[in-house]
């Protein structure tokens, strides 16, 4: 199967969306996307598993990364994708319209339809976002050609309501796991209820205040949240182990070691495990590129709270921003869809500074 990458925008991204590409199944609609990129013979393309890049060679001063992933969480009865409205009032239903398929087809638009761009582009499109970062098709780019993602600024297509969101958050979970001693409910004294003792650590994250902290003139708030709690094994058994899962988002000014010390600082006395770890990324907005982007635009940056993708550029020292079209509160909700009109606002603004 080949796309038409030359086709209205709008279609494009309906065809992205109808092509089922839950994580772990990306296969067909990277062949797709790679087949629809040597089609167009101005590009070098090479692929990883079912990661897909493809780049100009146009010996430019600069080169700009155009990046966004293929997969999205599983599909709730919302595909094939629908439109609802008319003119400015259309609107584009289905899984992956909002993350991120529009983000997508968007940048498969560039990379059809500005073939002597005054950047050299790189075009990464990988799998496995959606799921546990060890699978990360970016990060495996990473890992194996980092020399495939050589740039001096990237733009990473997730949804952001077409405002640039600079840098993201770093984040870090952690378990507390509290020993008892297990007896008859009916003799309890027998017993040490490791859930009761949990009531401690609640109460340290209940009167925790979280930062709100400016960096690089974008104000991150940070969040310390239990996130899982379990204990016990029956009706009538005290619970000699009750676990804790905990997630710190901390603004890109820390890195991870500082993240942890924080916790340990918080949680004295307790046993950390760290559970999933990922560090954050500064927005780098003062960088030229992305101040030259920022402008194109034509609005004010905003932070990025969750964590993304930006971070692993970030890794590389690769200055980048999110920027895509939809409202990321609608992602993975059964609900989730499009403004047509965004969507073409958005190809129409990275066109415009690319040509």
């Amino acid at each position: 199967m080949t796309l038409d990458l030359h086709d209205d925008v709008v279609a494009l991204t309906r065809a992205l969306c109808d092509i089922p590409s839950v994580s772990g199944d990306e296969a067909p609609i990277a062949d797709a996307v790679e087949a629809s990129l040597r089609k167009l013979g101005h590009l070098e393309v090479l692929r990883d598993g079912d990661a897909v890049v493809a780049r100009t060679g146009l010996g430019r001063a600069r080169r700009v990364v155009l990046a966004g992933h293929l997969d999205t969480v599983p599909i709730k009865d919302n595909l094939p994708t629908w439109i609802t409205g008319t003119g400015a009032d259309e609107i584009l239903h289905g899984r992956g319209t909002v993350d991120m398929k529009g983000g997508v087809a968007a940048q498969l638009r560039i990379a059809a339809t500005v073939p002597e761009p005054r950047n050299d582009l790189t075009f990464v499109f990988y799998d496995n976002e959606e799921v546990a970062s060890v699978r990360n098709g970016l990060g495996r780019l990473v890992r194996n050609h980092p020399d495939w993602l050589a740039g001096d600024f990237a733009i990473l297509g997730e949804p952001s309501n077409g405002t640039v969101e600079g840098g993201c958050q770093g984040t870090m979970r952690v378990r507390i796991t509290l020993a008892g001693r297990a007896a008859h409910a009916a003799r309890s004294w027998r017993g040490v209820n490791a859930v009761h003792a949990a009531g401690d650590v609640l109460a340290i994250l209940n009167a925790y205040e979280p930062r709100t902290v400016e960096v690089d003139g974008l104000e991150y708030r940070e969040g310390l949240n239990a996130v899982n709690i379990s204990g016990g094994i029956a009706g009538n058994v005290i619970p000699d182990q009750c676990v804790i899962d905990i997630n710190h988002r901390f603004a890109p000014d820390r890195d991870i070691p500082t993240a942890l010390a924080h916790l340990q600082e918080v949680f004295a006395g307790y046993e950390l495990e760290v559970r999933d770890q990922a560090s954050g990324a500064r927005p780098g907005l003062d960088q030229p590129a992305a101040a030259e982007f920022l402008a194109a635009v034509g609005r004010p940056p905003a932070p990025k709270f969750g964590w993304t993708d930006v971070a692993r550029f970030a890794s590389l020292g690769i200055p980048a921003v999110n920027y895509g079209p939809g409202d990321p509160l609608l992602a993975h909700t059964d609900e989730e869809h499009l403004p047509t009109a965004d969507l073409r606002e958005c190809e129409r603004v990275l066109a415009a500074w690319l040509r």
